[in-house]
C-alpha cells in the first residue's frame, strides 16, 4: 500500500472510532445506576384528570389494588414506569402501596424508548420534601 493511501485509511478509520465514541460513551451511561427524586403517583388518575398528593392517597391505593400500575412522577416532569429485568415480569404496585403519592428515591437503570420512561428499580426508599 502506498503511504499516501495508508495514511488515507489511517485517517477514515481513526475517524470512524471518534464517530463511535458518543454512542460508545451514552451506552455506558446508561448502563449506569441511576438515583431520580419523584412522587409515587397512579397512572390513570394523574393522566387523565392530572390527580395527584396526599388527598388522593386513598384513591391511588383503590385503584393500585385493582390493577392500576403505580408510576414515578420525576422531578423533571416525566412518568417513569418502575421495570424489572426478570423474566417473566411482575407488577410493582405491592412494593409501591406503601409509597402512594409520596416522595421517593429510586435507584436503578433509566431507560427511554420512543418517548417513554422506565426505570429498572434497584431501590426505593421515602424522600423527604
Amino acid at each position: 500500500m502506498k503511504p499516501r493511501t495508508m495514511t488515507l485509511a489511517l485517517a477514515l478509520a481513526g475517524g470512524s472510532v471518534l464517530a463511535a465514541a458518543p454512542a460508545l460513551a451514552q451506552e455506558e451511561a446508561e448502563d449506569a445506576a441511576n438515583t431520580i427524586t419523584a412522587q409515587v403517583v397512579d397512572m390513570s388518575c394523574y393522566l387523565a384528570a392530572g390527580l395527584k398528593g396526599a388527598d388522593h392517597k386513598m384513591c391511588s391505593e383503590v385503584c393500585a389494588k385493582a390493577g392500576v400500575p403505580l408510576v414515578f412522577l420525576g422531578e423533571d416532569g416525566n412518568l417513569y414506569l418502575p421495570i424489572s429485568m426478570a423474566m417473566p415480569s411482575a407488577s410493582f404496585n405491592e412494593k409501591l402501596i406503601e409509597h402512594a403519592e409520596q416522595k421517593v428515591k429510586v435507584t436503578g437503570k433509566v431507560v427511554e424508548r420512543s418517548g417513554s420512561h422506565a426505570i429498572v428499580v434497584d431501590k426505593i426508599a421515602a424522600a423527604s420534601y
